[in-house]
């Protein structure tokens, strides 16, 4: 489903070998140290390496980290695996998202964003559970449904960073009054585009008493000019070894 190729080996999968290798890791010359946004220069960091929404506050969590950029083979990927119903893809995609953790992070649960029912029957699935698994049997910690979506919201792709936050507003509870108190929680999601649905639920995790907040998403929208990008190479990629 990615090269077009004939394949010649048996698998529920339908992509071959070199194409599952094909999604690269993030890189750029300059990230934010907490957010990991990508940037074309040093200019909008401190001294400590921070961005101005970080340093501001707005951010909610703690750290965030994504494998690639959603672009390419990898939205793709992603496309098939929430879209097309091909829901084996989330081994593969989650080993992914095992890579761009720091080896030395801890924390006490995962915790996947909801899907409202009414979306989750009808996919089928819900993706960033899915996502979670993987997670889980590498971090030793288990995955917690500690949030639940309470209104079901339209599909923000083509809404605006203000739309989003004004449609999320409310959409998502606790599942227990204590549920995440004095916790270190990685939340999961599949992409983050502009980041309202991983800020409003840290914020609820946070009011809910968490000790700390990771995100971790596949694959992040890549917000930097195209002609930046290219006049500026990638060196620099962001792994779990970083």
């Amino acid at each position: 489903m990615l090269c077009g190729d004939i394949l010649r080996h048996a698998s529920r999968l339908p992509y071959c070998e070199p194409c599952l290798a094909t999604p690269e890791p993030m890189a750029a010359d300059y990230f934010c140290a907490q957010c990991r946004t990508p940037f074309l220069s040093e200019g909008p960091l401190d001294h400590h390496g921070v961005c101005r929404r970080c340093r501001s506050g707005l951010a909610g969590y703690d750290f965030a980290y994504s494998f690639g950029y959603y672009e390419g083979p990898l939205r793709k990927m992603i496309h098939h695996f929430k879209y097309a119903g091909i829901d084996v893809l989330a081994g593969p995609l989650g080993e992914l998202m095992v890579r761009a953790l720091p080896l030395d992070l801890q924390v006490d649960m995962i915790v996947p964003v909801p899907l409202h029912w009414r979306r989750r029957v009808q996919r089928g699935f819900n993706q960033c559970e899915l996502l979670a698994r993987p997670l889980e049997s590498r971090l030793c910690v288990p995955v917690v449904r500690a949030i639940r979506k309470s209104r079901h919201t339209e599909t923000q792709a083509s809404s605006s960073p203000a739309e989003r936050r004004s449609n999320l507003t409310g959409a998502f509870v606790l599942a227990g009054e204590k549920i995440v108190e004095g916790k270190r929680v990685l939340l999961v999601d599949d992409v983050l585009t502009t980041g309202a649905t991983v800020t409003t639920c840290s914020a609820l995790l946070r009011r809910g008493g968490a000790k700390s907040v990771t995100v971790l998403t596949l694959a992040r929208v890549d917000r930097r000019p195209a002609e930046g990008r290219m006049a500026i190479p990638a060196t620099r990629a962001m792994g779990g070894a970083k």
